[in-house]
């Protein structure tokens, strides 16, 4: 955690229902007379006051153009103009005004970008996708990816899991025909193999599942989207990758930059999950 902003408001309750109704920011923190919400890792706390502090600009980021339209039509009644591309700072964005004044900017950077989720949003945050922009890229962030990816546990650290990186069009397109459930393969620029080797390991499935998802949401953390294909621990996939028969394959997924953003779907609660 790097810090929190704190604001003074005279309309207190009406900026909470505004940051937290409406932008959709989650409660941190309640103290005696400051409230502290949380937007991914941006943290604002808002202090009762006679005069609020209504100056700078706060800046609320997103991954997508998509989530960058869908905001403003909530926000048209208080935004300052439509969503447009800033070409001097490469940026997708529209300005709006909360109900004291304060000027809130909703923006998506149009280039790559290091992380900047936290934890939790990660795990609630990540979706399969299957829809890729032509963005390429490059081996620099994929490096990144797997930089982290170092990090996956694996019985008694044997670390039998490796990656296997396709970018060449012609594996990718027959990777996608293997088996109906793969067609998204072929929706990226690239296709990772999450593979095995028996050899090091005799938690063959399980240290190749783990690595697997460490990928997926490695991969998200950077802003690449990733979707798990199962099923493709098969000869025909291992043929084509030169990968050992007697290896295990834990997935095959697509990864690129997404060109969508799924909404959340419905999931159990806490309290369904306990047996």
């Amino acid at each position: 955690m790097s810090g929190i902003i704190f604001l003074k408001s005279a309309n207190f309750e009406r900026i909470l229902d505004f940051y937290k109704d409406r932008i959709g920011m989650n409660l941190w923190m309640s103290q005696a007379h400051c409230t502290i919400l949380k937007h991914g890792n941006l943290l604002l706390g808002f202090c009762e006051g006679e005069k609020p502090d209504t100056q700078g600009c706060y800046t609320f980021y997103y991954q997508t153009q998509a989530e960058i339209d869908q905001i403003y039509k909530e926000f048209e009644d208080c935004a300052e103009s439509e969503p447009k591309i800033n070409a001097d700072y490469n940026i997708y964005h529209f300005f709006a005004r909360d109900p004291e004044g304060r000027l809130v900017e909703f923006q998506q950077f149009l280039q790559p970008v290091t992380p900047i989720i936290d934890s939790i949003d990660l795990l609630q945050s990540r979706r399969s996708i299957r829809k890729y922009k032509d963005t390429y890229v490059s081996d620099e962030l994929l490096m990144k990816v797997l930089e982290t990816c170092r990090y996956a546990p694996s019985s008694m650290n044997q670390q039998p899991y490796y990656f296997v990186v396709i970018r060449d069009k012609t594996k990718i397109q027959k990777l996608s025909q293997i088996r109906t459930g793969a067609l998204h393969i072929n929706k990226a620029g690239i296709a990772v193999a999450i593979c095995v080797d028996p050899a090091k390991t005799k938690r063959v499935s399980d240290d190749g599942c783990i690595a697997a998802y460490h990928f997926l949401l490695s991969a998200h953390s950077y802003g690449l989207g990733t979707c798990w294909i199962g099923d493709m621990n098969r000869p025909e996939v291992k043929d084509l990758l030169h990968i050992p028969h007697d290896h295990f394959v834990a997935t095959v997924t697509p990864l690129g930059f997404p060109d969508e953003a799924p909404a959340a779907k419905n999931r159990k609660t806490a309290y369904d999950l306990m047996k």
